[in-house]
């Protein structure tokens, strides 16, 4: 049980927290265009599993890939790298 492969680690900021144990990541990332050559921002959005539901909106975590526990759930916050600042 030691070496559970390589599993994907990846940043982005909670946009929800309203379920229970479960919040919504947004990811993004840089993609070339193929035509112009700019670089244009794309988004993914992960629900992860948060055990102490303690992720609030705006917070910036790291997800890590994790064996399917929900329909949509395939990944689950490991740390909270920066907390959100504001109201």
């Amino acid at each position: 049980m030691k070496n559970r492969g390589s599993r994907r680690t990846l940043i982005g900021t909670v946009v929800s927290d309203k379920m229970d144990k479960t919040v919504v990541v947004r990811v993004e990332r840089l993609v070339q265009d193929t035509r112009y050559k700019k670089y244009v921002r794309r988004y993914s959005r992960f629900m992860c599993h948060d055990e102490a539901n303690d992720c609030t909106v705006g917070d910036r975590v790291r997800i890590i890939e994790h064996r399917p526990l929900s329909k949509r759930k395939r990944w689950k916050v490991q740390e909270t790298v920066a907390k959100a600042t504001g109201v």
